[in-house]
């Protein structure tokens, strides 16, 4: 069942999310060869906290960290630890918040030093696509035309979009109905309503779009062990369009 926000529930949403993307800045910022995931980890419990939140993945279903750190081939899930970065690296931040029972999540992927032209083509072709599903999110279209916007600009420059882990709704909730695929033929599925508050999720590979899991049960890995790229934002829809409450100051 999708449940429609109250603008009172967005702002509270809006808070979560606030938190959330003040702590994503500071981590995008502390990211250079030598950092561990684990310092970028403890930053970021110390900072959500410091705010009056609580980190929403520690614990989810046994994920024992607060922030997923997910380096190169790593697509999601990734378990902070020892592992320091080195240049060349990309890392995917992905991180989640619930203040008074509101959730907030969002995630990016950040360049460790000096990168190729190709692996940054990968990094904003992704977050572009993050925001052509965006872009798609205004009362009456469907739920499916922000998922082939999505696809038609990953796969239009030559990458692949997971097939087998999707965005969601969110609220009261870390995941709601309805799960929003980063593919499929567009005009489908529920029609878009004013309060509906989707976290939208594109993860863009290399190779191919086939992923696995790891032995520690979490860590979500290309097939190939190609690079893949990773941005979320969680947005609610309004009569004026799509409203980022996770958007980050620049």
């Amino acid at each position: 069942m999708i449940i429609l926000k109250s603008e009172e529930e967005i702002e509270k949403l809006r808070i979560a999310n606030q938190i959330l993307a003040r702590a994503l800045k500071k981590l995008g910022n502390m990211v250079e060869a030598g950092v561990t995931t684990g310092d970028l980890d403890r930053t970021a419990e110390e900072m959500i906290r410091a705010d009056g939140a609580k980190p929403s993945f520690k614990g989810y279903r046994g994920f024992p960290g607060t922030l997923c750190t997910s380096i190169n081939d790593e697509v999601v899930h990734g378990i902070p630890g020892d592992r320091a970065l080195k240049n060349g690296d990309i890392i995917k931040l992905d991180l989640g918040t619930e203040v008074d029972g509101y959730y907030g999540d969002s995630a990016m992927t950040i360049a460790v030093g000096d990168v190729p032209e190709s692996t940054l083509k990968l990094m904003r072709v992704t977050e572009e696509a993050l925001y052509k599903g965006i872009d798609q999110m205004h009362t009456g279209n469907r739920l499916s035309d922000i998922s082939n916007a999505i696809q038609r600009h990953a796969e239009g420059n030559g990458f692949t979009v997971v097939t087998d882990f999707v965005g969601h709704g969110i609220g009261r909730a870390p995941h709601e109905d309805p799960q929003v695929p980063n593919y499929g033929p567009a005009g489908q599925g529920p029609e878009l309503k004013a309060g509906m508050v989707l976290a939208l999720e594109p993860m863009v590979n290399c190779g191919t779009h086939e992923v696995e899991v790891l032995d520690d049960g979490w860590t979500v890995i290309t097939k190939d062990k190609e690079l893949s790229a990773h941005f979320e934002h969680s947005i609610a829809i309004t009569e004026n369009g799509p409203d980022i409450l996770s958007a980050r100051e620049v």
